[in-house]
């Protein structure tokens, strides 16, 4: 999964590129987190969690071009993508080792062509998905999407960062589908995707959204376990 940083002090276009790379990058069906930063202080703080990061330049307080000065230093082997509604820092963008500088407004077109050259550099795998019924039709859910799945009877609700999508289906088949993808049944209500855990203690899982999930007692054990092969397996720890 790409963690993707969009820093912007103009709060509307922040939210705008933010749902641009959201789009392009679910039509990749490649697997992301995109969070939104409205100052280089905010994202400084969290510099090394991100993989990609799309900045703006003109800002207020900690401009662009500084703010990228300290992202190096801080992690240095990152993806940084200018946003600028001027030229004039092209060149500069050399200086702190820019993957690519767009100018605003940014078209769409130009937009997919760098983040798929991003991806390729990354070397992401296309997203997988599984098929769920809804509204007597078959419809492709992406599991990048799913924070977590709920269960409320017969019914499974989706939990999405956009939204949530309800279907029917048997927990037990949808457990079978989701074996070896990244998520665990902490719960007898809830299969939490992994990739989303923030941290966890002996009662529940916070997620990077905020969001906590119940752990039972009986299943803490096999989640550490689990989550500790899933951190190795995607990198997180040596």
């Amino acid at each position: 999964m790409i963690s993707i940083a969009v820093c912007d002090d103009e709060i509307t276009e922040c939210s705008r590129i933010a749902a641009a790379v959201k789009s392009i990058l679910k039509d990749m069906q490649t697997p992301c987190l995109v969070r939104q930063f409205y100052s280089g202080k905010e994202l400084l703080a969290e510099a090394k969690e991100f993989d990609l990061v799309l900045l703006d330049i003109i800002m207020e307080e900690l401009d662009g071009m500084k703010t990228a000065e300290l992202f190096r230093q801080k992690a240095p082997g990152k993806i940084l993508v200018f946003i600028s509604s001027s030229k004039a820092y092209v060149f500069d963008a050399y200086e702190v080792e820019a993957f690519w500088y767009l100018v605003k407004p940014v078209e769409p077109g130009k937009l997919r062509r760098v983040l798929e050259r991003a991806v390729g550099k990354l070397g992401q795998k296309p997203d997988e998905f599984i098929m769920v019924s809804r509204q007597r039709q078959q419809e492709k859910l992406f599991l990048s999407d799913v924070l977590y799945f709920e269960i409320r009877g017969r019914m499974i609700y989706a939990h999405q960062q956009e939204g949530i999508i309800e279907f029917y289906q048997q927990i037990g088949i949808l457990e079978q589908k989701l074996q070896g993808k990244g998520f665990f049944r902490c719960h007898k209500s809830y299969l939490v995707n992994l990739n989303y855990v923030r941290s966890y203690n002996r009662q529940e899982a916070i997620l990077d959204t905020g969001e906590k999930i119940m752990i039972s007692r009986r299943r803490y054990e096999d989640f550490c376990q689990e989550i500790l092969r899933h951190m190795k397996e995607k990198g997180g720890i040596v």
